[in-house]
């Protein structure tokens, strides 16, 4: 073998397996940004069921006292949504004997914990409270939340809510 054939056999070699660690490097690469989109993918949900929750949850008015129970409890999911069903007469007697009207959103919200099955997310509120203590007068209201999200049959359901901190 002539040493132009040897020179042009290496080039041969060196040049499939700069394709092959190329087409790797690719695949790999491809595969990366499909983690990441369905990394991102499931942040969104989580925040979006997060906030739907809450919102839920600082929106209550007496005269709609059920949808607004309602509300709640469709988001809701296992012994949290059973403690909640079962204290809802509960809660819409006490809406409606003190003409409570609470209105508020979602000012921010952030996701601390989460795999494909449970999330944690904090959530800050800001709104109104009005009711036969405050006079009808509308009240300012800040609540944070720290709520535990499970995903089941295809939903983000919130599985465990609390208040963090002092509402202002």
């Amino acid at each position: 073998m002539s040493t132009a054939n040897r020179w042009l056999a290496t080039l041969v070699i060196v040049l499939g397996l700069v394709a092959r660690l190329g087409s790797a490097a690719t695949w790999r690469t491809h595969s990366d940004r499909a983690d990441d989109a369905t990394r991102q993918e499931r942040y969104g949900a989580v925040l979006a069921a997060a906030d739907s929750e809450v919102t839920a949850f600082v929106n209550m008015r007496y005269e709609r006292a059920s949808e607004s129970v309602d509300a709640v409890a469709a988001g809701a999911t296992g012994d949290f949504r059973d403690h909640y069903v079962r204290s809802a007469a509960k809660v819409i007697g006490i809406l409606e004997r003190n003409r409570s009207t609470m209105t508020g959103h979602v000012v921010w919200s952030g996701v601390t914990q989460i795999s494909p099955t449970r999330a944690t997310v904090i959530a800050a509120t800001s709104g109104t409270v009005s009711n036969t203590r405050t006079g009808g007068a509308h009240e300012a209201r800040d609540f944070r939340f720290r709520m535990t999200l499970a995903r089941e049959h295809g939903r983000w359901l919130t599985s465990d809510i609390e208040f963090v901190g002092a509402a202002r």
